[in-house]
């Protein structure tokens, strides 16, 4: 779907492309950085906000999953590392964060406010996970939502489709890079 528009001051938030979530390996992960870094250039290139989010561990909540560990996972060197490819930059806002969304418990809010900021276009890992609860919170704080589809990833296929197909029209406008960049030349 095409981008209807840009408001005057967005923001492009990139959810945790990191070093350790990367590393899987996955043939579709050169692509996903390449574009996010695209978008990243272009937003600078124009001023505009660029947010880069890691992530450091996970909530403190109980689930299955961390009740069958008996120990903490230990994170190898680098873990947390945005990837190099994307270019940070020291105007870039960092945040980081220990649950799926970049607005739980963060300044990632009055970092946008601050800067007057109304729209957010985000991209990231994993579609379902840290990217849709960003997007479901970007929402509810009333930001105009935008999710460049060609700029994420789920290792889970059918979770990836579903939040794409699903999800995001309910929040936002769905639409790719190649559809952003040419609205930030404008």
């Amino acid at each position: 779907m095409p981008l209807t528009e840009l408001d005057s001051t967005p923001a492009l938030i990139l959810v945790d492309l990191q070093k350790g979530i990367l590393a899987s390996g996955r043939p579709d992960v050169p692509v996903v950085v390449e574009n996010a870094a695209k978008l990243a250039d272009a937003f600078r290139a124009k001023g505009l906000p660029v947010v880069l989010v890691n992530v450091t561990g996970g909530a403190p909540g109980r689930t299955d999953a961390s009740a069958a560990r008996t120990a903490p996972r230990q994170r190898p060197d680098g873990w947390t590392e945005i990837a190099p490819d994307l270019g940070a930059h020291p105007d870039d806002i960092l945040i980081t964060k220990r649950t799926w969304g970049a607005f739980h418990q963060t300044g990632l809010d009055n970092a946008l406010r601050e800067r007057g900021v109304t729209q957010v276009v985000i991209g990231g890992v994993a579609t379902s996970m840290g990217v849709e609860s960003t997007a479901r919170a970007a929402h509810e704080h009333g930001y105009h939502v935008v999710l460049a589809t060609d700029v994420m990833l789920d290792p889970d296929q059918a979770s990836h489709t579903h939040s794409i197909s699903h999800v995001f029209p309910k929040l936002g406008e769905t639409t790719t890079s190649t559809d952003i960049l040419p609205a930030l030349v404008r």
